[in-house]
């Protein structure tokens, strides 16, 4: 078992004391919006043996068990992040398994460069992702119903949005968000910018349903990501809840600390909300015009303690322990590869003593104990 040495990533967005406060230490000043902690090249976790990567690859089948790398291959299959969002993060989607495949080889065949700012596919995977907040926690996920979309909008009293509201009243659903989506992200920018302004002068004097979106254009003033965002649904989760996110899915985090877990890839398609390219065609060709209710997710209790993030995919498992004072030890021995992520209190994990913002790589099969007092989340896969 390793204990894991994180990096923290300063993204613009970050907050500058979420991640501080949860590890007990000083805020720098600057923005920290993600701790990575796995395999991933960007930014694998480092052990006493080296790179979590370096690890792996000396012996995958030791490491993750035959099971996971006739599975996934000799890789670990997820990356557990701490994300904090002091702002929001862009509007994006992503592909599912065959779009990422057929993508990434496109752009290899037309010989576009990995590190291109207009380059979309990074690698031939998917990225279903699922985040679970530590505090309360701001995001929009999957678009509203048309015709509620059509209320918010047409309560700004902006004439140059009448022609969206008029198009979200149409039928089918689908079509509906298809043309205003569309229209939106191909819009004049300078047109647009103007619309974007009186559309957020408008929420910030209504406020309620409106805020968010004040919210969000204080941060990308003139962005058409702002009109996207009002097709959205807006999601305030509460510590423990989560939102599974598939592929095709648009969605934006907004604001508040969480436990983030996803296949691991760096396929994004940004809507918005955004300096980075935004690739108009591919992202409608990957968008899912589906309204609907966002599905906030709640874990279902084991009898041995262990709450589960149910989702319907194989890549990732989340769950979580909350242990008691006094409470006795659990057994989370697996045939898999784990990371465990203590998140508050003081919990022992085998030899090591887990404190808030740290955690450990258990290979598969090894055998694992964790008592304590205090909340433990578990990730792993599903073989």
């Amino acid at each position: 078992m390793d204990r894991l040495d994180n990096t923290v990533r300063p993204y613009a967005w970050g907050s500058t004391t979420a991640i501080a406060r949860l590890l007990g230490v000083e805020p720098t000043g600057e923005p920290q919006a993600e701790m990575w902690m796995g395999a991933h090249p960007g930014a694998p976790s480092r052990t006493g043996r080296g790179t979590l990567a370096e690890v792996i690859d000396a012996d995958p089948e030791r490491e993750l068990g035959a099971a996971s790398v006739a599975k996934f291959g000799p890789r670990l299959p997820f990356l557990l992040k701490l994300l904090a969002a002091g702002a929001p993060l862009s509007l994006q989607v992503h592909p599912d398994l065959d779009q990422a495949k057929a993508g990434y080889a496109d752009e290899e065949r037309r010989g576009i460069p990995a590190d291109a700012p207009h380059r979309t596919y990074k690698d031939a995977n998917h990225k279903p992702e699922l985040i679970c907040a530590l505090t309360d926690f701001d995001g929009l996920c999957g678009f509203r119903a048309p015709l509620r979309a059509a209320e918010l909008l047409d309560a700004l009293g902006v004439d140059s949005l009448k022609p969206y509201v008029d198009l979200l009243h149409a039928h089918p659903e689908q079509a509906a968000l298809r043309e205003v989506l569309t229209a939106v992200l191909t819009a004049d920018r300078d047109e647009m910018a103007r619309t974007v302004t009186d559309a957020a002068a408008a929420c910030d004097r209504l406020g309620g349903d409106h805020a968010p979106y004040a919210a969000i254009a204080h941060h990308y003033p003139g962005d058409p990501g702002v009109i996207a965002a009002m097709l959205l649904n807006h999601v305030r989760l509460q510590p423990g809840e989560a939102l599974y996110l598939g592929a095709g899915v648009p969605h934006a985090y907004l604001n508040g600390l969480g436990v983030e877990i996803m296949a691991n890839s760096d396929n994004v398609l940004r809507c918005g909300l955004t300096p980075k390219h935004v690739d108009v065609p591919e992202l409608l060709r990957i968008v899912r015009f589906e309204a609907g209710d966002p599905g906030v997710l709640r874990p279902e209790a084991a009898p041995d303690g262990e709450e589960l993030y149910d989702t319907p995919i194989d890549e990732f498992r989340l769950s979580r322990y909350v242990l008691p004072a006094g409470g006795a030890p659990h057994d989370l021995t697996r045939t898999a590869p784990q990371v465990l992520l203590c998140t508050a209190g003081s919990v022992r994990a085998g030899e090591h003593e887990l404190s808030p913002g740290t955690s450990v790589f258990v290979p598969a099969g090894e055998k694992v104990e964790v008592s304590g007092t205090g909340t433990l989340f578990r990730a792993t896969v599903v073989v």
